[in-house]
C-alpha cells in the first residue's frame, strides 16, 4: 500500500458525507452554500463540478477533499435503452459492483447492490456463487441510485422506485442499508412505499427493519416452501427455518402493516410442482393481508445448470396459486441479454462451479 492509498482511504467519501461532514469541508462560508450544494447533490443530481451556484475555487476544494467512490467501467444496455446496467469499480480498486436502471413508461427503477459479492451461497444466484468481498458503506449506494438518476435525468425521467435486489444481502449490511433509506427519503424525496427491501430471510434484520421508522416495502426471496428443498437452494434456512422466518414476518407486518412479497424463481422440476404451489399459497395466505407472490422464471447462470421452468409451467403456476386465493404476478425479464436479470449480477467476476445434490 503506497502513502497515496493511505491518503485516500482516509477521506470520507462525497456520498458517504452528511450535512455536517460538508459544512465542516465548508467552513467559513455562508449556511446557505451548505443547502446549496446539498441540493444540487440530491436534488438536481449534480456533479460538484456543475454545482455554479459556488466558486469555483470551492468547487475544486469539495472534489478534492470528498471524492466519489465509484468509477464506471462499463454501461450495458438491453431492452432498447430501457434497462441499463452499470458495472462499477470501487475506489479500492479491488471489487467491482453492478447496478440496473429500468425505464418504464410510467417510471424509473433503480436496483442497487448493497455488497461486493454475497455470502448466502444461493446455488442458482450468479452473485452468490461468486463468493462475498465486502460491505458496501453508506455512500457506496447512495451513489448508484444518484449516478442511475442522472442517467435518467437525460430522458427526463426521475427516479421514482428504489430495489433493494442487486448484489449482497440488503439485511446482512442493515446499518449501511437503512442510512442509505433515510437518505433516498429524506434528501431525495421517494416515499417509503417505493422502497423494497430484499431478503434471503436474515430474521435479526427484519426484526431490526421493524423497528426503524419508515415502513419501508419487505421482500422476501422464499424459492421453496419447506424446509428440506430451501436448505438446498437457500442455505441460509439452515440457520433461519421457514418457521421462524413466518413469525419475523408476521411481526414486521404486524407492526408496518404494509404487504409483504415472496419471490419465487422457478426451477423446472425442483419448484414448480402443484406441490411446491400449494405449499407457497398456504404460507402467503397464512399472512394478514396476504402475502403477494413475485414469480420470476429462472434466468441462467453459469455454474446451475437446471433451466428455468418453460412458459407454460410458469402460467400453470400462478394459475394454481390464483385459483387458491392467492394475489400472485409473473416478472418480466429485463436485461437477460446483458445479464442485468435477477439473479445474474456477478460484476464480470468468475464464477465457480460447485457440485450440488439433484433436487
Amino acid at each position: 500500500m503506497t502513502a497515496e492509498d493511505v491518503i485516500v482511504e482516509s477521506k470520507v467519501s462525497l456520498y458517504d458525507a452528511t450535512r455536517e461532514t460538508l459544512a465542516g469541508v465548508m467552513a467559513g462560508e455562508p449556511t446557505y452554500r451548505v443547502d446549496q450544494v446539498w441540493s444540487g447533490l440530491y436534488k438536481q443530481f449534480q456533479e460538484v463540478a456543475e454545482i455554479t451556484t459556488i466558486s469555483a475555487a470551492l468547487r475544486e476544494k469539495l472534489s478534492r477533499e470528498l471524492p466519489t467512490s465509484l468509477a464506471l467501467v462499463r454501461e450495458s444496455v438491453s431492452d432498447k435503452g430501457d434497462t441499463v446496467k452499470f458495472l462499477w469499480r470501487l475506489v479500492d480498486g479491488n471489487h467491482p459492483i453492478e447496478t440496473v436502471l429500468m425505464h418504464y413508461a410510467d417510471r424509473v427503477t433503480v436496483c442497487v447492490s448493497t455488497q461486493a459479492g454475497c455470502a448466502m451461497a444461493c446455488g442458482f444466484c450468479a452473485t452468490g456463487q461468486a463468493g462475498f468481498n465486502r460491505q458496501l458503506t453508506t455512500g457506496e449506494i447512495v451513489e448508484q441510485v444518484v449516478r442511475a438518476a442522472r442517467h435518467a435525468k437525460q430522458r427526463k425521467q426521475r427516479v421514482a422506485n428504489i430495489v433493494f435486489m442487486g448484489m449482497g444481502e440488503p439485511l446482512a449490511n442493515e446499518p449501511a442499508v437503512w442510512s442509505a433509506i433515510e437518505r433516498f427519503h429524506d434528501d431525495i424525496g421517494i416515499s417509503a412505499r417505493h422502497l423494497t427491501v430484499s431478503t434471503v430471510g436474515i430474521i435479526p434484520g427484519i426484526r431490526t427493519l421493524a423497528t426503524r421508522p419508515l415502513p419501508v416495502n419487505l421482500a422476501v426471496s422464499m424459492h421453496a416452501a419447506r424446509d428440506d428443498l430451501r436448505d438446498d437452494l437457500v442455505p441460509i434456512n439452515k440457520r433461519y427455518p421457514i418457521n421462524d422466518l413466518m413469525d419475523a414476518c408476521r411481526d414486521y407486518l404486524r407492526v408496518k402493516n404494509r404487504r409483504i412479497s415472496f419471490e419465487w424463481a422457478l426451477i423446472a422440476g425442483v419448484n414448480d410442482t402443484a406441490r411446491d404451489a400449494n405449499e407457497l399459497a398456504k404460507l402467503a395466505l397464512s399472512l394478514r393481508p396476504s402475502a403477494h407472490v413475485n414469480i420470476i422464471p429462472l434466468n441462467p447462470t453459469p455454474g446451475f445448470p437446471t433451466r428455468g421452468t418453460d412458459a407454460a409451467g410458469v402460467r400453470r403456476f400462478a394459475d394454481r396459486l390464483r385459483d387458491r386465493g392467492v394475489n400472485a404476478t409473473v416478472r418480466r425479464n429485463r436485461g437477460t441479454d446483458i445479464d442485468a436479470a435477477c439473479g445474474q449480477l456477478a460484476a464480470g467476476q468468475p464464477v465457480v462451479l460447485t457440485a450440488r445434490r439433484n433436487v
